[in-house]
């Protein structure tokens, strides 16, 4: 893949050189938070000082994206933003858009120890986005169409993903309407371009993962986070509006304000509860602690039938539990490990399913060009004991 980037790069620096002087408004995106602008020194007696700072060309852009160093992995970078993002001027509302992909695939092995080894490649996830972001952080909007095919659903009902309008207005709170992931659980709530193995734990397999038609409010402090929101119970534009539904969760950050020293240390829990034909509920509790290069978390969910990915389930009381031990060995290797069990139905005894993991993930640019291995032990009760071998490539652009 090393050798595959620069080649990539050249190749589209050879393409714009035909365009290398062409004049192109953007700057660099950050999620929800405004950059400043530049502020030029009046003071100086030189007339070039009141002229606009040069724009970089788009071969000096891709040159920058060959050179990029990144080092943070809790959120996305997209490589190709200050090409894809569009800057408007003063007199406009709108601050700035940005058009943006992000893919992850895997190919994988499957074999248990008396049964045939079968090979299949994944397309875990095709995302094309465009966000717009109005002057000084009032609102924001998203637009994330979802490529990857799954065989239960139909195009439409798999193609629109997030589809919202948000205001961030009210400090250190934001208000969002439309289709979202939320939080069932902390993992089953997470975006996919940030996970640090290439399946999600089964907790967040069967009860989260899942996006949702309504409104929530989330609110960001020091010491505390939190996010409630009021949604219908459809997944996937299945039905119109089958029943109401509930989604909230807090965190309490007892470190908040020791300025890292100790690290990042979340603890959570949350609640699930609608009626869809009957009732559910699902119960979550969260612990999460990163210092410097470790991070360690454990996280626990129960159902009294639950609605996730896979539709409703209503007549299964669930449960599980997983716990992971990642470190960075360097800035661009991270090694980990995480066990991860689940009861599918506390009424069926002898039917637990544990999944013993071991990785390895590449930062080639951050998250923004990433390689993971994954091998996985599956120890089934009801079942033969399967292996896995996965190897996935995550790009956004």
């Amino acid at each position: 893949m090393k050798k595959i980037l620069p080649i990539l790069i050249a190749f589209l620096m050879t393409l714009s050189s035909a365009i290398a002087k062409e004049d192109i408004q953007v700057v660099g995106l950050e999620e929800v938070v405004l950059e400043n602008n530049i502020d030029i020194d009046a003071s100086s007696p030189s007339e070039s000082c009141n002229l606009p700072k040069e724009e970089k060309t788009l071969r000096e852009k891709l040159s920058d994206v060959y050179h990029l160093e990144v080092e943070q992995i809790d959120k996305p970078n997209f490589l190709l933003k200050d090409v894809l993002t569009k800057h408007f001027d003063e007199n406009s509302i709108w601050d700035r858009t940005q058009l943006w992909g992000g893919y992850n695939g895997d190919l994988g092995l499957y074999f248990n120890e008396d049964g045939p080894t079968t090979n299949h490649y994944e397309f875990n996830t095709i995302n094309v986005g465009y966000d717009g972001f109005l002057k000084d952080n009032k609102a924001d909007f998203r637009i994330m169409l979802n490529y990857a095919p799954y065989s239960s659903r139909n195009v439409v009902q798999n193609l629109f993903a997030d589809m919202y309008v948000a205001t961030n207005a009210i400090p250190h709170h934001r208000v969002l309407i439309g289709n979202s992931r939320p939080p069932v659980g902390m993992e089953g709530g997470a975006g996919p371009f940030v996970l640090p193995f290439i399946a999600r734990s089964q907790i967040s397999r069967n009860f989260g993962t899942v996006r949702k038609l309504g409104g929530r409010v989330s609110g960001d402090y020091s010491l505390v986070d939190y996010d409630f929101g009021l949604y219908s119970s459809d997944t996937y534009f299945n039905e119109f509006f089958p029943g109401a539904e509930f989604i909230g969760w807090v965190n309490f950050k007892p470190l908040g304000k020791t300025d890292g020293k100790y690290g990042k240390l979340k603890i959570g829990g949350g609640l699930q509860g609608g009626h869809r034909d009957t009732n559910y509920c699902v119960t979550g509790a969260y612990v999460g602690w990163e210092y410097k290069k470790l991070l360690l978390n454990f996280e626990w969910a129960n159902a009294n039938g639950y609605n996730g990915p896979s539709g409703v389930q209503t007549d299964k009381h669930a449960s599980g539990f997983y716990t992971t031990l990642a470190y960075r060995i360097t800035p661009k290797i991270q090694a980990l490990l995480r066990y991860d069990e689940f009861d599918p139905n506390h009424n069926i005894s002898n039917n637990n399913i544990r999944e013993y993991t071991a990785g390895i993930n590449y930062f080639i640019k951050g998250q923004g060009l990433k390689l993971i291995l994954n091998y996985v032990f599956c120890q089934n009760e009801a079942s033969k004991d399967s292996h896995r071998i996965l190897m996935g490539t995550q790009i956004l652009l």
